[in-house]
């Protein structure tokens, strides 16, 4: 399985039009796959949209993207607010939980770290030991690697009922001593290979969201 993340910085003042026909244009090219998730930012990077796909493969990517272009479906009319785009694929870890559409948000913390080359071995190990006990607190919405696009990134996304749960369920964890997995790797006595950049945007999922 793969998903890509299409990320589109638009036009301000733009997003109540863009969701609008990114929503009517949607209600045809689902019948192809459907999306895992559509995200607009709310603290960050403003004027931002992310919309998630899974795929089984980029072989599967490649025809239904064909197919919805070929029956005009897709893409939606929204050229004319886009300033810019760009496509990620990521992998999802082996140990990632299963997620179910529903209302588990209504914010959503992204947050993508980039590490040198070759540490991506070390990242996996450390949290899949540390992300049992993390669970107590909260699951993740996706936990993966990127493979096509921007590479050496690990990406987790977190649900948060409010921005005050996000930082008590934060806190918690860390008071508890098992996260982040950084942490509970030293205490356990496994190797730490740091990242050598972060970045995160809380976002909100548009009506049609089968995250939201």
């Amino acid at each position: 399985m793969i998903y890509e993340f299409r990320t589109y910085d638009i036009k301000p003042g733009s997003l109540a039009e863009v969701e609008k026909r990114f929503g009517e244009a949607y209600e045809k090219r689902k019948k192809f796959s459907e999306l895992f998730a559509f995200w607009h930012t709310e603290i960050g990077p403003l004027n931002q949209i992310i919309h998630v796909w899974p795929y089984k493969d980029v072989e599967e990517r490649g025809r239904i993207r064909a197919a919805a272009v070929k029956e005009k479906v897709w893409p939606p009319a929204t050229s004319e607010f886009l300033v810019n785009q760009r496509s990620e694929i990521f992998i999802p870890a082996a140990f990632m939980p299963a997620v179910t559409p529903g209302k588990v948000g209504p914010y959503f913390e992204m947050r993508t770290y980039t590490y040198a080359a070759g540490a991506l071995s070390n990242v996996l190990e450390n949290w899949e030991k540390a992300i049992p006990n993390r669970l107590k607190y909260g699951s993740p919405c996706f936990l993966g690697y990127s493979d096509l696009g921007g590479l050496n990134k690990w990406l987790h996304i977190w649900p948060y009922a409010s921005i005050e749960q996000r930082a008590s369920v934060r806190k918690q964890a860390s008071d508890a001593g098992v996260w982040p997995p950084s942490v509970v790797a030293n205490k356990e006595g496994r190797k730490v290979i740091p990242y050598v950049a972060q970045e995160n945007k809380l976002v909100m999922g548009a009506s049609f969201s089968p995250l939201q």
